[in-house]
């Protein structure tokens, strides 16, 4: 009973410094676009004034460095869900920010039953894996590749990140250099995705890392299908 609560005292303890580091790097995005947003007429008043000067080639050169700004302040994924849009494009700024490159499609599909904070949980989670990961490697070598959409009938969620070694396991579970809060960050996905009634699975090779997870969706069948089935 002692080590039980024990356990759970230290799941929430990481999970709630967790939400905060999710917050302050959302807050950090916003202040960003505020940032941008407040310059916004003064940018427009340096151009006008270029413009009337017949100096084209600095209103040129002027609008590809404002729209590369603006491309790191913009939302590159756009999920469907706000929170998780947040989260992912929170994490793959500081991706970048540590020469990681990322390739991402997610899109979360109707029908998902599982929570915005619990799919910022299992997100988070692992691209903080990902990218501790990536961080012990050159950089010529990082990258993570992140796909979220539906297969067939189920929510299918994979990451796959550079890693060194092959991990080892110990009872089913992969041993880590991190240390014991990666570990809490893997069991805490698992018990979220079986909390859904789904599947997560981990795969170590060298140079990579994957992890994958099977969610079953919420279907709702049409009203024309279930009159074809009654009459057929």
């Amino acid at each position: 009973m002692l080590l039980r609560k024990w356990i759970d005292r230290r799941i929430e303890d990481y999970q709630s410094d967790l939400l905060q580091k999710y917050c302050d790097e959302v807050e950090s995005m916003y202040i960003k676009m505020r940032g941008w947003r407040h310059d916004y007429h003064n940018h427009i008043q340096a151009l006008q004034a270029s413009m009337a000067l017949g100096k084209y080639d600095e209103v040129n050169a002027y609008l590809r460095q404002l729209n590369d700004d603006l491309t790191q302040v913009d939302t590159t994924i756009k999920t469907g869900r706000v929170m998780v849009d947040a989260i992912l494009n929170g994490k793959m700024n500081i991706a970048a920010q540590n020469h990681i490159l990322v390739n991402a499609k997610a899109r979360i599909p109707e029908g998902t039953p599982v929570t915005d904070v619990d799919l910022c949980a299992v997100i988070g989670n692992l691209l903080d894996n990902a990218i501790e990961e990536n961080k012990r490697l050159p950089e010529e070598g990082r990258f993570i590749r992140i796909y979220i959409g539906r297969k067939n009938t189920q929510l299918y969620l994979a990451f796959t990140n550079a890693a060194g070694k092959k991990r080892e396991k110990d009872r089913d579970r992969f041993l880590s250099a991190k240390g014991a809060r990666h570990g809490l960050g893997l069991a805490r996905v698992e018990s979220l995705v079986k909390k859904y009634g789904g599947l997560f699975s981990v795969d170590s090779e060298d140079g990579g890392f994957t992890a994958e997870i099977l969610i079953p969706l919420r279907l709702q069948i049409s009203s024309q299908s279930i009159d074809q089935s009654t009459f057929s």
